[in-house]
């Protein structure tokens, strides 16, 4: 299959129907995804539904989410690329070496192009922030990450992952500085032990700065679209059929918006 958006290589299978899976669950396993285009609004919010899952009580390694200069380099930074230029952030599902640390671990790491990622540290020395997602792998309820980033003011990082509509902050961090032009990718790599990582959607929205003391356009939506997701479920009763889009958005580089769709199905799903 081919993109007009997109590039992907080494391992990844594309069910359009279904996923993007980066990595089956087989050992030795890597595969990654990146934009053609790249990102360049100044404030911008990623939104991703991502699928980490296996079989057994033994698994690895894990997935990132790109935002970098480079674009489409396999290595061995969860499939990716060392001493990157941006930022990734880790969803990385094994431990090596970082005592007193619950795994699934998130973490973010602004690269500068020249300090490595340590593997064997899981990153513990060039972690810019993080934080513990124990139930982040073969959650029963969609797993999705959002990515919040005004310029030179904040970065934001929320998960879901414990109940459907509730989001988890990982972290809040002020004066971070970001490339302004970076392409989005993801990757995903397996070792001696193995998972199937999985993306299934992925929107992207350039924002309005917040004034000061005040919410953005984007909060203010959301908090509208959650009250009418409530007052649906309450009409339906207990079963229902939800209809989930496999919606890639396809980079559109205006002052407005800028989305992006690289593959597009639908599938449903019913929900007690």
């Amino acid at each position: 299959m081919q993109s007009r958006w997109f590039d992907f290589g080494a391992d990844t299978v594309v069910r359009t129907d279904k996923y993007i899976r980066l990595t089956a669950d087989k050992p030795s396993r890597a595969g990654w995804l990146f934009s053609r285009v790249p990102l360049t609004a100044t404030n911008w919010e990623v939104e991703l539904e991502f699928k980490i899952h296996g079989q057994g009580n033994l698994y690895g390694d894990g997935m990132a989410m790109w935002l970098t200069k480079q674009r489409a380099q396999p290595g061995d930074v969860f499939g990716s690329t060392n001493r990157f230029e941006g930022l990734g952030i880790f969803f990385d599902t094994y431990k090596n070496n970082r005592p007193g640390v619950v795994f699934p671990y998130v973490m973010a790491m602004l690269g500068d192009g020249q300090t490595g990622y340590d593997k064997s540290n899981d990153g513990k020395h060039q972690e810019l922030a993080g934080c513990s997602a124990r139930g982040l792998r073969n959650s029963a309820v969609p797993t999705k990450a959002r990515l919040t980033y005004f310029a030179e003011k904040s970065l934001k990082l929320e998960l879901q992952y414990k109940a459907e509509d509730e989001w988890t902050e990982c972290f809040t961090l002020g004066d971070v500085k970001i490339p302004p032009v970076t392409y989005l990718g993801f990757s995903a790599e397996t070792g001696e032990l193995s998972d199937n990582h999985d993306i299934i959607s992925l929107s992207t929205k350039n924002l309005y700065s917040p004034a000061p003391g005040g919410q953005s356009n984007i909060d203010r939506g959301r908090r509208a679209q959650r009250l009418q997701a409530q007052k649906a479920k309450q009409a339906k009763g207990g079963w229902g059929w939800f209809a989930l889009k496999f919606v890639i958005f396809g980079l559109v580089l205006t002052g407005a918006y800028v989305g992006f769709t690289a593959f597009r199905a639908q599938r449903n799903r019913s929900r007690f």
